[in-house]
Protein backbone atom coordinates (compact mmCIF):
# COMPACT_ATOMS: atom_id res chain seq x y z
CA UNK A 1 0.00 0.00 0.00
CA UNK A 2 2.57 2.69 1.20
CA UNK A 3 4.89 1.56 -1.92
CA UNK A 4 1.81 2.21 -4.26
CA UNK A 5 1.90 5.72 -2.96
CA UNK A 6 5.42 6.00 -3.29
CA UNK A 7 5.56 5.02 -7.06
CA UNK A 8 2.55 6.90 -7.59
CA UNK A 9 4.35 10.06 -5.80
CA UNK A 10 7.68 9.59 -8.12
CA UNK A 11 5.53 9.25 -11.47
CA UNK A 12 4.22 12.52 -10.54
CA UNK A 13 7.65 13.75 -9.41
CA UNK A 14 8.40 12.73 -12.86
CA UNK A 15 5.59 14.49 -14.76
CA UNK A 16 6.18 17.50 -12.87
CA UNK A 17 10.17 17.42 -13.87
CA UNK A 18 9.15 16.83 -17.53
CA UNK A 19 6.75 19.73 -17.56
CA UNK A 20 9.61 21.73 -16.09
CA UNK A 21 11.93 20.58 -18.46
CA UNK A 22 9.27 21.52 -21.27
CA UNK A 23 8.57 24.84 -19.92
CA UNK A 24 12.59 25.73 -19.44
CA UNK A 25 13.25 24.62 -23.51
CA UNK A 26 10.16 26.62 -24.42
CA UNK A 27 11.93 29.73 -22.21
CA UNK A 28 14.93 29.17 -24.25
CA UNK A 29 13.71 28.92 -27.68
CA UNK A 30 11.42 32.85 -26.27
CA UNK A 31 14.31 34.23 -25.24
CA UNK A 32 16.75 33.17 -28.31
CA UNK A 33 13.90 34.29 -30.46
CA UNK A 34 13.83 37.88 -28.64
CA UNK A 35 17.51 37.88 -28.90
CA UNK A 36 17.61 37.96 -32.70
CA UNK A 37 14.83 40.48 -33.04
CA UNK A 38 17.03 42.49 -30.82
CA UNK A 39 20.09 41.96 -32.49
CA UNK A 40 17.78 42.97 -35.62
CA UNK A 41 16.51 46.09 -34.06
CA UNK A 42 20.06 47.19 -33.08
CA UNK A 43 21.35 46.48 -36.81
CA UNK A 44 18.23 48.72 -38.14
CA UNK A 45 19.18 51.11 -35.54
CA UNK A 46 22.65 51.17 -36.87
CA UNK A 47 21.78 51.35 -40.61
CA UNK A 48 19.26 54.63 -39.95
CA UNK A 49 21.51 56.11 -37.49
CA UNK A 50 24.93 55.85 -41.27
CA UNK A 51 21.79 57.05 -43.34
CA UNK A 52 20.81 59.94 -41.03
CA UNK A 53 24.92 61.05 -40.97
CA UNK A 54 25.00 60.50 -44.80
CA UNK A 55 21.82 63.02 -45.35
CA UNK A 56 23.14 65.74 -42.97
CA UNK A 57 26.29 65.59 -44.78
CA UNK A 58 24.15 65.98 -47.95
CA UNK A 59 22.09 68.61 -46.64
CA UNK A 60 25.36 70.53 -45.70
CA UNK A 61 26.52 70.30 -49.24
CA UNK A 62 22.97 71.12 -50.90
CA UNK A 63 23.00 74.49 -48.23
CA UNK A 64 26.65 75.17 -49.74
CA UNK A 65 26.01 74.54 -52.95
CA UNK A 66 22.58 76.46 -52.64
CA UNK A 67 24.81 79.54 -51.35
CA UNK A 68 27.17 79.51 -54.38
CA UNK A 69 24.57 79.62 -56.24
CA UNK A 70 22.89 82.35 -54.88
CA UNK A 71 26.50 84.30 -54.64
CA UNK A 72 26.53 83.89 -58.63
CA UNK A 73 22.72 84.58 -59.03
CA UNK A 74 23.44 87.96 -57.41
CA UNK A 75 27.27 88.17 -59.24
CA UNK A 76 25.53 87.61 -62.25
CA UNK A 77 23.56 90.23 -64.43
CA UNK A 78 24.77 89.22 -67.77
CA UNK A 79 21.82 87.60 -69.81
CA UNK A 80 18.78 86.49 -68.32
CA UNK A 81 19.42 82.99 -70.28
CA UNK A 82 21.82 82.65 -67.19
CA UNK A 83 19.99 83.90 -64.89
CA UNK A 84 17.16 81.72 -65.27
CA UNK A 85 19.23 78.81 -65.67
CA UNK A 86 20.52 79.77 -62.24
CA UNK A 87 17.29 80.51 -60.97
CA UNK A 88 15.97 77.13 -61.77
CA UNK A 89 19.01 75.54 -60.57
CA UNK A 90 18.64 77.12 -57.30
CA UNK A 91 14.94 76.33 -57.17
CA UNK A 92 15.73 72.23 -57.35
CA UNK A 93 18.86 72.52 -54.96
CA UNK A 94 16.17 74.09 -52.57
CA UNK A 95 13.79 71.29 -53.59
CA UNK A 96 16.54 68.72 -53.22
CA UNK A 97 17.01 70.34 -49.40
CA UNK A 98 13.46 69.94 -48.48
CA UNK A 99 13.69 66.34 -49.17
CA UNK A 100 16.53 65.87 -47.71
CA UNK A 101 15.30 67.50 -43.86
CA UNK A 102 12.16 65.46 -44.86
CA UNK A 103 13.95 62.36 -45.42
CA UNK A 104 16.08 63.19 -42.20
CA UNK A 105 13.15 64.25 -39.75
CA UNK A 106 12.09 60.82 -41.26
CA UNK A 107 14.62 58.75 -40.34
CA UNK A 108 14.71 60.38 -36.53
CA UNK A 109 11.51 59.42 -35.86
CA UNK A 110 12.31 55.69 -36.95
CA UNK A 111 15.64 55.53 -35.27
CA UNK A 112 13.59 56.64 -32.11
CA UNK A 113 10.80 54.07 -32.46
CA UNK A 114 13.39 51.59 -33.08
CA UNK A 115 15.52 53.01 -29.94
CA UNK A 116 12.11 52.41 -27.82
CA UNK A 117 11.31 49.10 -29.24
CA UNK A 118 14.93 47.62 -28.65
CA UNK A 119 14.32 48.83 -24.72
CA UNK A 120 11.24 46.77 -24.69
CA UNK A 121 12.60 43.85 -26.23
CA UNK A 122 15.63 43.85 -23.94
CA UNK A 123 13.05 44.23 -21.16
CA UNK A 124 10.66 41.17 -22.39
CA UNK A 125 14.23 39.19 -22.80
CA UNK A 126 15.72 40.18 -18.88
CA UNK A 127 11.75 38.81 -17.97
CA UNK A 128 11.92 35.70 -19.55
CA UNK A 129 15.57 34.63 -18.83
CA UNK A 130 14.24 35.48 -15.31
CA UNK A 131 11.51 32.91 -15.93
CA UNK A 132 13.91 30.36 -17.54
CA UNK A 133 16.37 30.93 -14.26
CA UNK A 134 13.29 30.19 -12.12
CA UNK A 135 12.17 27.35 -13.83
CA UNK A 136 15.70 25.71 -14.57
CA UNK A 137 15.68 25.90 -10.37
CA UNK A 138 12.22 24.52 -9.64
CA UNK A 139 13.52 21.57 -12.40
CA UNK A 140 16.38 21.29 -9.86
CA UNK A 141 14.81 21.06 -7.17
CA UNK A 142 11.89 18.24 -8.47
CA UNK A 143 14.88 16.33 -9.70
CA UNK A 144 16.59 16.30 -6.37
CA UNK A 145 13.47 15.35 -4.58
CA UNK A 146 13.09 12.81 -7.26
CA UNK A 147 16.28 11.05 -6.65
CA UNK A 148 15.71 11.54 -2.70
CA UNK A 149 12.34 9.79 -3.31
CA UNK A 150 13.87 7.13 -5.46
CA UNK A 151 16.90 6.07 -3.11
CA UNK A 152 14.13 5.87 -0.50
CA UNK A 153 12.48 3.73 -2.67
CA UNK A 154 14.94 1.19 -3.30
CA UNK A 155 15.92 1.20 0.29
CA UNK A 156 12.35 0.86 1.39
CA UNK A 157 12.28 -2.29 -1.42
CA UNK A 158 15.61 -3.62 0.17
CA UNK A 159 13.81 -3.29 3.51
CA UNK A 160 10.84 -5.23 2.46
CA UNK A 161 13.13 -7.72 0.23
CA UNK A 162 14.88 -8.32 3.47
CA UNK A 163 11.42 -9.40 5.67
Amino acid sequence: MALDGIKARMQQLRVQADESSAKVDELTAKVKTLQQENLAKEQEITSLTHKLSTQEADIEKLEIANKDLKEQVDHVGQSSNQSEALQRRLQILEEEAEEADKNIRETNDKLRQTDVKAGHYERKVQALESARDQWEEKYEEMSKKYAKVKKDLEEFQLEIGNI
